[in-house]
């Protein structure tokens, strides 16, 4: 495992693209109401990023080994899927829980978020599916600082969600993230406190738990992207790009629109 520490410029450049990131999502929150295509979604997305912002979308043609080019700018995964849900003629309607995944390219470098949407209202099980992600995704970045290690993080997340009954998908994790889209280290959302890799001070990746509802075991569509729970229950999924620093972490994927840390976390700053 070769993980490549960040010096001064390779974090303010990280910060500027995951600064752009997150604005991407800014831009398309109040347009994820009922009536329309993910599709559409993800054309405005696309045209955002290249006229307002100068930067690429990073999944659009990317092709790791044995999986077909990804065909969209922005991945957008919609009540039972989990994850890469390619945009297309779906509609939304009322009630619809859906994560958009984007990830940009500035001046080489990528920056990665993600932002679970409910469309109108919202079951109550869907909202608290959402709720409980997002402070498992916090609960895990609350662990990050120098001399932790990988499994805190993991052994956090399993811990808080399947104390709500929930489970936590095992086949995808977070990764390095910087002049390479995924990188060294893989960061798994379960595990053992005390276990895996110690964490230092410029290392940059994601976390980016993939909750179910249901059962944790998945099936891939035939597209051999879009990957849907099992059971056909709800998932949900947040992600931040993360810097350890000297004295713990700091998230770089912010910007005006980033929802705030949730009341299980302490309030204090890391």
């Amino acid at each position: 495992m070769a993980i490549t520490l960040k010096n001064e410029h390779d974090i303010a450049q990280m910060r500027v693209a995951c600064r752009l990131a997150s604005e991407v999502l800014d831009y398309i929150t109040p347009l994820v109401v009922a009536g329309i295509t993910t599709g559409e979604l993800d054309r405005l997305c696309h045209e955002y990023m290249l006229k307002e912002q100068g930067t690429i979308p990073a999944p659009l043609n990317y092709q790791p080994p044995g999986y077909p080019p990804y065909p969209k700018a922005t991945c957008i995964s919609v009540n039972d899927v989990i994850c890469h849900g390619i945009p297309g003629d779906k509609t939304l309607k009322n009630g619809d829980a859906l994560n958009i995944d984007v990830t940009v390219i500035k001046d080489g470098y990528f920056g990665d978020t993600s932002r679970m949407f409910i469309v109108g209202e919202g079951s109550i099980l869907a909202r608290r599916l959402v709720q409980t992600t997002y402070e498992c995704m916090w609960l895990g970045i609350d662990q990050v600082r120098p001399g932790a290690h990988l499994g805190d993080i993991g052994h956090a997340i399993q811990r808080h969600a399947e104390g709500q009954g929930y489970s936590v998908v095992r086949e995808y994790c977070g990764h390095g993230i910087g002049t390479v889209f995924h990188d060294d280290p893989q960061i798994l959302h379960y595990g053992r406190p005390g276990t895996g890799i110690e964490l230092q001070a410029g290392m940059i990746f994601t976390i980016e738990p993939m909750i179910n509802a249901g059962r944790r075991d998945i099936r891939t569509m035939p597209d051999q992207w879009t990957v849907k729970t099992k059971d056909r229950s709800l998932s949900a999924q947040w992600e931040h790009t993360i810097l350890v620093t000297e004295s713990g972490y700091d998230v770089l994927t912010v910007s005006a629109g980033t929802p705030a840390r949730p009341p299980v976390v302490a309030a204090t700053t890391a």
